[in-house]
């Protein structure tokens, strides 16, 4: 159904509507669950040209990937419904809902699939360039495309070794931006064997001309020539208040990449009645982990309301008077 009117309740609400909310969602409305899908319409990747790694989809749009997935879901009689949810208080049989233009519902169940924020390096000129073809942070989801190109690496000390290495593979023109970082000699040794170059100082601005990267100009005056900056982002998960309010904290990952929602591994919190999946607990997760921990977490999902349904009607057969 092609609409975004909400029952007033439903067995699972699904907060975010990218891969993995809307695979979550299917996977429940297969199941014949009254399911809906509430997103805000902001996905992490829509400046990317295509999503890659993904067998089927690959260099398809993200946009088409989440029409296509949106009608799937409605073809089961899910419901995908634009809005922000600003609010979730629990009760005595679930969520209640409020989205930020009066809307309400109910849920008995919550999937927060809400994404993840990336935060670039201060920088200028790279927020403006965000989502170019020159501005990259994910070598299996830009590499192929950038490959054999000059590439700077800009990255905090978390990642900066790893990208560096896994650039590497894609091409022989590697620079990596230190920009205050301090590694290990070991590694330091290690990515001159392979023969990335290494410059130290702080980095200033993107140089562009003709709307392409040229370089990256460091505090002291120097340019360092480059095609490409692939950039290492902090991630951190979205959620915000909400996660406050359903009992949940996002906290630092071990990796030291970003912030994320901890969950076990098929999305379960230690928040009863709210699973997670996607990038709000697995920061590193492409489109197709993505999907398929949303649908590991619908199905999840579905067999705790199974069991739920099955024990209370048991409860309630012994509690039936024998006449």
């Amino acid at each position: 159904m092609m609409t975004d009117e909400l029952r007033d309740d439903y067995d699972v609400v699904v907060i975010g509507g990218g891969a993995a909310g809307l695979s979550g969602a299917l996977m429940l409305a297969r199941s014949r669950r009254f399911v809906a899908v509430i997103d805000s319409g902001t996905p992490r990747n829509a400046p990317a040209d295509g999503i890659h790694g993904l067998p089927g989809y690959d260099g398809m749009p993200p946009a088409e990937y989440l029409a296509r997935g949106t009608a799937d879901v409605r073809r089961y009689g899910g419901v995908v419904a634009s809005g922000e949810v600003t609010g979730i208080d629990r009760d005595g049989a679930g969520f209640a809902i409020v989205l930020g233009d009066g809307r309400r519902t109910h849920a008995r169940r919550i999937l927060l699939a809400t994404g993840l924020t990336d935060e670039l390096p201060d920088v200028d000129g790279l927020a403006g360039r965000w989502g170019r073809d020159d501005l990259v942070h994910c070598p299996y989801c830009h590499g192929w495309e950038v490959r054999d190109r000059s590439i700077a690496v800009l990255a905090p000390a978390p990642s900066a070794f790893h990208l560096s290495v896994l650039w590497r593979q894609l091409s022989d023109r590697i620079t990596l931006l230190l920009n205050g970082v301090e590694l290990p000699d070991e590694q330091l040794q290690q990515l001159n064997a392979r023969g990335v170059e290494i410059v130290d100082g702080p980095v200033r601005s993107v140089v562009a001309a003709d709307d392409a990267v040229t370089g990256v100009a460091l505090a002291d005056g120097r340019v360092v020539p480059c095609e490409v900056i692939a950039v290492g982002t902090r991630m951190v998960a979205r959620g915000g208040h909400l996660l406050t309010s359903l009992g949940l904290s996002a906290v630092e990952h071990p990796s030291g990449m970003g912030v994320y929602v901890p969950a076990d591994a098929t999305g379960r919190t230690e928040a009863p009645g709210v699973w997670v999946a996607g990038n709000v607990t697995d920061l590193s997760a492409q489109v197709g982990a993505a999907a398929a921990a949303g649908a590991m977490a619908g199905a999840q999902l579905n067999a705790d309301l199974a069991m739920a349904e099955t024990a209370s009607a048991a409860t309630a057969a012994v509690a039936e008077p024998v006449s």
